[in-house]
């Protein structure tokens, strides 16, 4: 189970994990070396020479334990999850582009045992078709989709969109219409509600590992509704029993039907490339915004 942009996109993932667990299936947890600029001012994603305290199982992976952290004491959200859990949690490392971090699910796959590798995305930004207004950070999740997608002869995967325009970029209708699309291209599985006893584990994984994007679709199953402000006023999101539900769909194939920014990555030889086949259509991305903020910071 892999949040697959960045940050507290891990604890939406340990909502999915607790349903797979729900069902019989173990789980392994993990996630991206990319937090949020308010959490860590480096700009972009950490290569995983940066990172020290962690368990390195390949170029791409690392397995994360409560002492992970930025060689420069930045947090890592997956550390502060195997706090949370009390056990490691996987590291993928995205800085090298699409095939690399394919290669690093493919070894944490391979050293944890897992013959299914479930992509997590927060919000829905994932399933984008490039055009919406509020998209503000499609790179990750794009490079992690297409690397699933380039992985998927050596471990199957499979797609998940938890909370429904929860982070602000997306609104729920421009979801439910990308999930629309996916269904007409074969391609949607079905949909899952967060019980409450996941969503209170959520509001406590929230504790150690920040994240506003998770915590809106915990107050959608418990039952708000309404408008709210995020990101410090400058997003919405609108709550109600929507932002509670995740779904999944096929990634085998997905990408070429229906996915435009993952295929537009995937071919991508690192990730400035991946950022800049993305705005040569136009769509900025997470990298752009936390390099000028960099910029003005200096």
């Amino acid at each position: 189970m892999l949040g697959i942009g960045g940050g507290g996109d891990v604890v939406g993932a340990l909502a999915v994990a607790r349903m797979c667990e729900s069902l019989g299936t173990p789980f392994e947890l993990g996630g991206v070396a990319w937090e949020r600029f308010v959490v860590d001012p480096h700009p972009g994603p950490r290569p995983l020479d940066q990172i020290s305290g962690g368990r390195r199982i390949a170029e791409g992976a690392m397995l994360a334990g409560a002492e992970t952290r930025a060689e420069d004491g930045a947090a890592v959200s997956e550390g502060a999850m195997a706090a949370h859990l009390g056990r490691e949690t996987v590291l993928i490392d995205v800085s090298a582009g699409p095939a690399p971090a394919a290669d690093g699910v493919a070894a944490a796959a391979t050293e944890l045992g897992c013959d299914l590798a479930i992509y997590v995305d927060v919000g829905g930004d994932a399933i984008a078709r490039g055009t919406e207004p509020g998209l503000a950070s499609p790179l990750c999740d794009a490079v992690m989709l297409a690397a699933g997608d380039l992985a998927a002869d050596r471990v199957e995967p499979l797609g998940a969109v938890f909370g429904a325009g929860c982070d602000g970029e997306l609104t729920v209708d421009e979801v439910l219409a990308r999930i629309a699309d996916l269904a007409s291209a074969g391609a949607w599985l079905g949909a899952w509600g967060m019980p409450q006893d996941v969503a209170a584990e959520l509001e406590d994984a929230a504790r150690v590992v920040p994240t506003e994007a998770s915590l809106q679709a915990v107050r959608c199953a418990l039952g708000e509704t309404g408008d709210v402000p995020i990101r410090e006023g400058r997003r919405h999101v609108r709550l109600g029993p929507l932002g509670a539900l995740t779904f999944f769909f096929e990634l085998r194939g997905a990408v070429e039907r229906v996915l435009p920014l993952a295929r537009t990555v995937r071919a991508s030889p690192g990730l400035d490339a991946a950022h800049e086949a993305l705005a040569a259509l136009g769509i900025r991305s997470e990298l752009a915004y936390e390099r000028d903020r960099a910029a003005e910071r200096a």
